[in-house]
């Protein structure tokens, strides 16, 4: 298991960007150089989790939470064969193109080591927005990579590090629990009422998701 790229971005005009000013970081490429990541911040103020990488709508993205978005090669291959067209590492605005590592299917809470220092855990699943769309150019995208639901993991930085190109991941810990991305994305997309779920998780969830998971609880209660 291994990080194929380590993948960055620069703020570009975009017709398709949700943010004030119309730029947007969603297009990638691989850099040559050794990046640190570390913990960002909370959303709203804290952007990518690696130096050098832009994101430029801090309401939605970034973040503690999604301080790092990995998506897998293979997951990659399997698209390229769907759209009929290249996806060079980093097309999907991931900061991680992984290889051997299956990120769609990895637990919440699962940690992975990426060389030497750097500890990063798994949190959510990836919603797709009109930027992702519009970056793409792919009619009905939003709907056809959430039925899909192959979403790669946003993780948060545990302990910070330096990675590169070609560094091994190493999966250091897994939960006891069966809360995968691709469940925690079906329950806060398309099957809320698997939310409650999720708790089984704790708060290794995004924020995010374990309010919503509270919250559609304690609805359902008082609704008893």
């Amino acid at each position: 298991m291994k990080v194929l790229t380590v993948n960055l971005g620069r703020p570009t005009p975009s017709p398709h960007s949700d943010g004030a000013d119309g730029l947007t970081g969603i297009g990638k490429l691989p850099s040559d150089a050794p990046v640190r990541v570390a913990d960002p911040g909370p959303r709203g103020s804290g952007g990518s989790g690696l130096a050098g990488d832009a994101v430029c709508d801090l309401r939605h993205h970034g973040g503690t939470d999604q301080a790092v978005y990995a998506y897998a090669r293979e997951e990659l291959d399997a698209w390229e064969k769907q759209l009929g067209r290249p996806l060079p590492n980093g097309a999907f605005g991931e900061n991680l193109t992984t290889l051997g590592l299956p990120v769609s299917h990895a637990r919440i809470g699962e940690r992975w080591r990426i060389g030497d220092e750097l500890v990063l855990e798994v949190t959510s699943g990836r919603i797709p927005c009109r930027t992702f769309a519009g970056h793409l150019g792919e009619r009905g995208w939003v709907k056809r990579f959430t039925r899909e639901g192959v979403t790669g993991a946003y993780l948060r930085v545990i302990e910070p590090g330096t990675i590169r190109s070609g560094d091994p991941v190493e999966v250091v810990h897994v939960p006891g629990h069966e809360i995968t991305v691709a469940l925690e994305f079906r329950a806060t997309t398309t099957e809320r009422e698997l939310l409650p779920s999720l708790l089984e998780a704790g708060d290794a969830l995004h924020t995010e998701t374990l309010r919503a998971a509270r919250a559609y609880v304690a609805k359902q209660s008082s609704a008893v």
